[in-house]
Order: structure tokens, then sequence, then C-alpha cells
């Protein structure tokens, strides 16, 4: 599958004003709530990597709160260099009805890989195993990319999942991202190589209110 981009146009993306090194504007979603990674999300960050599907996604080992914390840490950078933007996914400060669990950790959405010439970021997301299954991801993913559009002035998001995950193919078909291709033994853990499935949506995708679970 060709990986080569049409240059976006040329007119440059929004300048937004910014507060600690991101857009003041946070992306604002139903039933959940938005913000930037804080130092004191450390203990439910060391919790969330725990697992061994999680530690593979963590980048570099989490196994103490010192390494917790210094994940959040490079979120906090990579937002202040304009090229990552993560998001800690939480419920509502005060419940309603549907509401997920009010003001606790539940996951995380990122857009990273922000190219501002072709107008491009990369999409990640996960949840804590308790919150799986009410729509968390999906809402959150949703929010996220409307953002994006708005706030970063992107027009293409892509993301990627293995093959054998069919729950993150849901949250990304519910959320707007069309699949667009597979790629061939894309990703390799331990001595096992797995198929990853590309999606995208792009600023001017037509995208209906699906059901939100997942």
């Amino acid at each position: 599958m060709s990986r080569a981009r049409a240059a976006g146009p040329s007119t440059p993306p929004p300048d937004p004003k910014t507060t600690g090194g991101g857009p003041a504007t946070l992306p604002q979603a139903r039933g959940v709530r938005l913000r930037y990674w804080e130092p004191s999300d450390a203990p439910t960050v060391l919790g969330a990597f725990a697992t061994a599907e999680m530690a593979r996604q963590s980048g570099r080992p989490v196994t103490t709160l010192a390494e917790a914390a210094g994940w959040i840490t490079d979120r906090r950078t990579a937002r202040e260099a304009g090229r990552e933007f993560s998001f800690a996914v939480l419920g509502p400060g005060r419940p309603g009805p549907g509401d997920a669990d009010p003001g606790r950790l539940l996951g995380n959405v990122t857009v990273g890989a922000v190219d501002p010439v072709h107008q491009t970021g990369w999409i990640s997301y996960w949840t804590l195993a308790s919150a799986r299954g009410r729509g968390v991801a999906t809402t959150g993913l949703r929010a996220l990319a409307g953002w994006a559009f708005t706030e970063l002035g992107l027009f293409r998001l892509e993301l990627g999942h293995r093959t054998d995950n069919p729950a993150s193919c849901a949250v990304a078909r519910r959320a707007g991202f069309t699949v667009e291709g597979l790629e061939r033994a894309r990703l390799r853990y331990g001595d096992r190589r797995y198929d990853v499935e590309r999606h995208a949506r792009l600023a001017t995708d037509e995208t209906a209110e699906l059901p939100r679970e997942g």
C-alpha cells in the first residue's frame, strides 16, 4: 500500500491561542470530559500499563511511579513542541443520565505525528479495562477528531490496529474512520508479526452518529 500523500492546501493551519503548550480550547464530548494529562495522574497511568497488552504500547517501560510520571512529562514535552496532543478521558464532574463514572480517569486519546504542511496526524487511543464496552473510546475519539480538524487545522487523520483486535476496529469505524487497506506483517511483538488494518478520516467526510459502544 502506497504511503504517498498529496500536498495539503497552501493556506496554513490556524494558529490557536494556547495554554500550557496546547490550544486553549479542549475537545468537548457528551458523557465524558477530556483534559491534558497532569502529574497527579501517574498512579492511573501506572495501573493502565500494568498488563502485557498495554505495556507493548507504552513505547518505554512504565513499571514504577517515576516511569509513569516520565510518561506524562513526555506527553507535555511533545505537546509544547506541537507534534502530539494527548488527552486523559474522564467521567464528567457531575453525573448525569448515561454518563460514565463521574470524574474518574477512563482512558486516553492522542493525535500525534502532527504534520502542519500536509495537515495530517496519527491517532491512538486506549481505555482502562474497567471502562471498556461503554463507549468511552468511541466518544473520546469522535471528540478528538473534531478538535484536531478545528483547532489544529488538520485535514486527514490516520490510525492502524492489529487485525486480531476487532474491538479497536469497531471503535475506529464508529468514530467515522474508513478502512483504507492492509499492511502485512507491519508489527512485531516477540517472535510473532501482525498485519495492521489502516483507517483514515478526512475533515470533509460525512460521519453518521453511530452507537457508541466500545
